[in-house]
């Protein structure tokens, strides 16, 4: 599975999932919550197979990746103590671009991947221009100040809260990755456990 490059909304529709994390793929104009094409609206049965690959695209969709790196990130929550599945939450909310996304300097997900993608992002300071890499609790992650006024840094609404484990200075668009995520923080809708259980058999 490569990255998906085409229409979110269709793409949402397809999973009844709003990648977005805020349903705009199903405001008004947008109305229709079933799959495109002529036979979305029809109900199907749901094997475990399914769940788990619909659930592995969600994840993938929801945080801009290919299933290689999908894969690689699976890999690591394996090795790690704990819960397989919570660690792969907090290490797909740890990526530079999520923490960009979640501190309000970008949109979207995928807008946040091109502002550290095209050297708009700091952390502690220096220049990083890989969108999955690792953050580490404690880091501080900034806007290049010759990028602070890029339209797309700014479309924010500073009146909503940032999620709770990121601290935000948006008057000098800097942030602070405060510490790992709660599972009741992020979003309900996805089944995380389904995605072990999927790359269980490849593995």
């Amino acid at each position: 599975m490569s990255r998906y490059t085409g229409s979110i909304n269709k793409k949402s529709r397809r999973l009844g999932f709003s990648i977005l994390e805020n349903d705009k793929e199903f405001s008004k104009g947008k109305k229709r919550t079933y799959a495109p094409g002529q036979h979305g609206n029809r109900r199907s049965r749901n094997s475990q197979y399914k769940l788990q690959l619909t659930e592995k695209q969600k994840i993938a969709r929801m945080f801009d990746m290919n299933d290689r790196q999908l894969m690689r990130f699976v890999k690591i929550a394996m090795k790690m103590s704990g819960s397989n599945s919570q660690n792969l939450l907090n290490i797909l909310e740890s990526r530079i671009d999520n923490l960009v996304y979640r501190m309000g300097f970008a949109p979207t997900r995928r807008a946040a991947r091109q502002l550290v993608t095209h050297g708009h992002v700091r952390l502690n300071g220096k220049k990083l221009s890989i969108p999955s890499y690792i953050c580490e609790v404690g880091d501080v992650i900034a806007i290049k100040d010759v990028s602070k006024n890029l339209t797309v840094v700014n479309t924010h609404d500073a009146t909503i809260k940032p999620i709770g484990f990121v601290t935000v200075d948006f008057a000098n668009k800097s942030g602070t990755f405060s510490r790992l995520p709660e599972r009741s923080e992020l979003n309900q809708n996805i089944k995380e456990a389904y995605v072990i259980e999927y790359y269980n058999r490849l593995l």
